[in-house]
């Protein structure tokens, strides 16, 4: 984007003190580990300087070649990434850390700071090492490592989309809601646009429901929210060499899948459901995980209105999450177009696929030779009606007899065999020519009797006959 060209120039031009020692190893290794989303794009629309993404990131002084970056995802790249995601996670089991690292991206905003990039949020900052080294963090960088090869299939996708696709797509394949996701999010450019450490949950607070409030008020988030938020710990584990939480392994968690270990808030830890939230309140098999900020949600009086809500009623969770879900996920977001996108809008706009037109008639048919009145002709520019499939098949079978010059059947109207000559319903019409046909006739060969006439008097026959025998 421009106004992000217009800043490295003018960091370019003005003096800045150097940098620390620690500052250019995180800037070194982050940019040969995960290049800005400019610069993967750069390479497919402008072929500039391969320096530009490092002396931008960096503030260097040498010769700076001026290219603009677009910021926006590829919504059709974007729909194939999430293919590719689906088939990752059937081989890695990797939902719980992919909703971990969505979350964790986006959970930095600060409503308080309305300055981009400064309020924090999803902006694809967590995959600098200036962030990934914070502590609440740990363990990201091999979220990282597994969707780094579907960023660089996708170079038309940013960071911030591809890791917010992938924590909503996680959700959807382990049996949870539909999200209401948007797409369009725009990417940070450099370390230095990271947020600050401190801004995500911790586990083992002071006073752990008033510090549940502090962080997710200040995303501007609610009780609600709050609470359907953290039934997706029914996905995944809690490992001790990375939170300091939960055991090494337990009887659920030690075969896998995927890596062993650790400890599960739920016994099907792969599956999202509702069971989150029975059995932190049950708290009956001891592991099960509950930390400090799970107990919370039975401990404080609102936070157990929805709590106990959702462990009764898994709809009202799957809805109240995908609410949440989506909600977290655009906080802090700078979308580019501003509205952002949404993969279900593409659906929607695809027109719908034109059905194959019928069997075209090689010649009229001739008028049926019958006594009853015949209905009054079709005009002349209007298509003639596909045949029946009985009708089809009579007409397939002659076709081939005379090398495919056979006459189109006239079509079946069953008002010219009733009284009332009313048009019927199109099940209707072919129980009456199944019916019809298995006495002999035809659209061709009409009976001479009447046909209704005929079924009446034999059903109020059986009727007499009936009524006979149980007097």
């Amino acid at each position: 984007m421009a106004e992000r060209v217009a800043a490295s120039l003018l960091r370019a031009a003005s003096p800045s003190p150097a940098p620390s020692p620690s500052a250019r190893r995180a800037t070194a290794a982050t940019s040969v580990s995960f290049p800005s989303s400019c610069s993967a794009r750069l390479g497919l629309r402008s072929r500039p300087s391969s320096r530009f993404s490092q002396n931008a990131a960096t503030g260097g002084r040498g010769a700076l070649r001026v290219v603009r970056c677009m910021a926006a995802s590829d919504p059709a790249q974007v729909k194939s990434a999430r293919e590719d995601i689906k088939e990752l996670l059937k081989t890695t089991y990797s939902h719980p850390i992919m909703v971990r690292l969505g979350w964790h991206d986006s959970g930095t905003y600060d409503k308080n700071i309305k300055e981009w990039p400064q309020c924090g949020g999803a902006d694809g900052s967590l995959r600098f090492d200036a962030e990934l080294k914070h502590g609440a963090n740990a363990g990201l960088i091999n979220a990282l490592k597994l969707i780094q090869p579907i960023k660089d299939k996708y170079p038309g996708i940013t960071y911030a989309d591809l890791f917010q696709l992938a924590s909503a797509t996680a959700i959807e394949e382990a049996g949870g809601p539909k999200i209401p996701m948007k797409y369009g999010r725009v990417d940070v450019t450099a370390p230095a646009q990271c947020p600050p450490e401190g801004r995500l949950p911790d586990a083992s607070p002071r006073d752990p429901a008033e510090h549940l409030r502090e962080v997710f008020y200040r995303m501007g988030l609610d009780d609600k929210d709050i609470v359907a938020l953290s039934g997706a710990h029914t996905l995944g584990r809690s490992r001790p060499d990375r939170s300091g939480w939960g055991k090494p392994e337990t009887k659920y968690t030690k075969d896998g899948p995927g890596e062993p270990g650790g400890q599960s808030w739920t016994v099907e830890w792969l599956k999202f459901d509702n069971s989150y939230f029975k059995d932190i309140k049950e708290r009956r098999d001891q592991d099960l995980l509950v930390l400090p900020t799970d107990a919370a949600l039975y401990e404080d009086p609102s936070f157990a209105v929805y709590a106990e809500k959702y462990a009764e009623d898994q709809e009202a969770f799957f809805k109240d999450y995908a609410e949440a879900h989506a909600k977290l996920s655009n906080l802090g977001a700078k979308f580019d177009p501003p509205e952002g996108f949404s993969l279900e809008d593409e659906k929607k706009e695809e027109p719908e696929p034109t059905p194959e037109p019928a069997v075209a008639a090689a010649a009229a048919p001739p008028p049926p030779p019958t006594p009853t009145p015949t209905p009054e002709p079709e005009p002349a520019a209007a298509p003639a009606s596909a045949p029946e499939p009985v009708a089809a098949a009579v007409a397939t079978a002659t076709a081939e007899e005379k090398n495919g010059a056979a006459p189109q059947p006239e079509p079946f109207v069953a008002a010219k065999y009733s009284y009332g000559k009313k048009e019927l319903s199109d099940s209707m019409k072919q129980k009456i020519r199944a019916e019809y046909e298995g006495f002999g006739g035809s659209p061709d060969k009409p009976l001479q009797s009447n046909y209704f006439l005929n079924i009446m008097i034999v059903i109020a026959g059986l009727a007499f006959l009936t009524s006979l025998v149980m007097n």
